[in-house]
């Protein structure tokens, strides 16, 4: 891809998530999802392969059809009301076109369809993009919009992803869908506490793009995209590989890990509000996402290869991925230490 071209790409892409996320007119926050949209195209699609192109046709009609609905809910909004505030949104109907707007462009079942396949179909930096910084600013406008949307529509949403999340990430073979229905299982959880404490839904999403980032990173180095091929990356580079099983038991939530704090956080809230039997059903459909992560951290570290293979080694190939990948893996197993601090946020 022309580095210009990928330059004015990346600066349009965080010029759309930065108008989305600090404002509060609807048609900005329309106009920012809008850039955002057409930045990504030209990355999701530069590899000029067949299944790229499909994955970005796939992508502009789903986030276009998307768009169309949320500036529709904004409409009828302003049209009930004379509000073009984005927290003030009161209408019924405006509240549930947001929500199904702002699902789409998340991913969340029902309308999860297109996400395993777009990524399938992109490079991983991309998808490292479409996994972590494309979801910021529909999850801003959840966050925002949070005290006028449906508990009920969304608890339902959210044990549906939670649950279709792990179940379909069980037999996949690429590491690429695979985190895609872990993502798809992680928006779940945000998606369960938006009602009763957003300020945990953005926590959740925090760390859920900390430790993503830590295994697209990982992958990129080791340029792993199946389990077959996982299995013999361990040879390139043994210690990234082995602190690498660690990140993947962190997105599993499992302590002492940093995963464990939001899902911990989210209990801990969902049994304040009353939910117990809610959290009990999304903690124990998390246990099929823990299914897949340990096979992934089985097949990265524990099997053996047949035949030891002589690789160059890659530390000093790229020194800022490197930087990149060991902040974000450090970050991603070691923050729990940091939870009396993150419950004293209001």
């Amino acid at each position: 891809m022309n580095p210009q071209a990928k330059f004015v790409s990346t600066i349009s892409l965080l010029l759309g998530t930065s108008i989305t996320i600090s404002s509060n007119h609807w048609v900005m926050a329309w106009a920012g999802l809008e850039i955002n949209t057409l930045a990504i195209l030209p990355l999701i699609s530069k590899s000029h392969h067949p299944r790229a192109i499909e994955a970005s046709t796939k992508y502009f009609l789903v986030q276009a059809t998307a768009s169309t609905l949320l500036l529709f809910s904004s409409m009828t909004n302003a049209w009930f009301s004379g509000q073009w505030d984005i927290t003030q949104l009161t209408h019924p109907m405006a509240c549930t076109l947001l929500t199904t707007a702002i699902s789409i462009k998340l991913g969340l079942v029902p309308f999860h369809f297109w996400f395993p396949e777009v990524l399938q179909g992109s490079t991983l930096s991309t998808c490292l993009l479409l996994a972590t910084i494309m979801k910021f600013p529909p999850t801003t406008l959840f966050y925002l919009t949070s005290p006028s949307l449906n508990p009920t529509l969304l608890s339902l949403m959210a044990v549906a992803s939670v649950a279709l999340g792990g179940w379909m990430g069980l037999n996949q073979t690429q590491v690429r869908k695979i985190l895609a229905f872990s993502s798809i299982a992680h928006l779940g959880w945000m998606t369960i506490i938006l009602i009763y404490n957003p300020n945990l839904t953005l926590i959740t999403f925090y760390l859920y793009t900390m430790t993503t980032s830590a295994i697209f990173f990982t992958l990129n180095v080791t340029n792993t995209l199946k389990l077959s091929t996982m299995m013999t990356a361990w040879t390139k580079i043994p210690s990234l590989t082995s602190i690498f099983m660690l990140t993947l038991l962190s997105l599993t939530g499992l302590p002492p890990l940093t995963g464990f704090l939001p899902k911990w956080l989210i209990i801990m809230e969902l049994t304040k509000q009353e939910l117990t039997m809610m959290a009990t059903i999304i903690t124990l459909l998390s246990l099929l996402g823990l299914f897949f992560y340990l096979r992934l951290a089985y097949c990265a570290t524990i099997t053996l290869p047949p035949n030891f293979t002589n690789y160059m080694k890659q530390w000093q190939t790229n020194k800022l991925v490197n930087l990149l990948t060991t902040t974000f893996t450090t970050l991603s197993i070691m923050l729990l230490p940091l939870s009396p601090m993150i419950l004293t946020i209001p």
